[in-house]
């Protein structure tokens, strides 16, 4: 739901008779933050909605504005993969990876598989200027690139919850060494100027 202008934008979920219904209620510059925020991320949440929505209400021409300016959001490439983006996505990688070379556990295979399935699928889309998604949408969006390394991936993570982390960390390496290898020294993330605060300890 678009308005002309809003306090602020939301999001509400309700039930209507027997029908689940979760909306999306924004204004014009909303919306816009919202759009710029998927971009920055590269996962289009709501663009994908805009473009793939029904227009309904009395201003289906601007309810088309937007539709069709999503849609060719859709149809470009996500931001480059690239810099400190590339780097920290690398760290968290290569910092699972590690943990999966040091002969864990069953279970802790299982949650240390579980960390890695979002950053791995982000590199394997974002490193190939596709958008990437979260959830359900990941194994559909591998397709969309390649079968074959949607399976390559599946089969792995599957592997992996039987406790089997080879074929995972092949893939893992596979798809590091095309960004330049594993990335762990060097890493340096500056905290903000504004990460501050009076001493919880007096005299500390």
């Amino acid at each position: 739901m678009v308005f002309d202008r809003l306090e602020t934008a939301w999001r509400e979920t309700f039930i209507e008779g027997e029908f689940p219904f979760e909306v999306f209620v924004h204004d014009p510059e909303t919306l816009s933050w919202f759009f710029e925020s998927d971009i920055a991320r590269g996962y289009p949440v709501i663009i994908h909605m805009v473009a793939t929505g029904q227009i309904l209400g009395p201003n289906p021409d601007k309810g088309q504005i937007w539709r069709d300016y999503a849609a060719s959001i859709l149809h470009a490439s996500p931001p480059g993969l690239e810099g400190e983006k590339l780097n920290a996505l690398k760290y968290q990688i290569t910092d699972l990876l590690d943990d999966l070379h040091g002969e864990p556990a069953a279970p802790e295979i299982q949650a240390i598989a579980a960390q890695l399935y979002q950053p791995l699928a982000d590199l394997m889309l974002l490193g190939r200027g596709r958008w990437s998604g979260r959830g359900k949408w990941i194994p559909r969006l591998l397709r969309e690139v390649d079968w074959h390394l949607a399976d390559s991936f599946d089969d792995a993570f599957g592997r992996a919850s039987a406790g089997d982390v080879e074929a995972l960390c092949n893939l893992t390496h596979t798809e590091l060494d095309r960004h330049g290898g594993p990335f762990f020294a060097g890493d340096k993330r500056m905290a903000s100027q504004q990460a501050r605060r009076k001493s919880l300890v007096p005299g500390g």
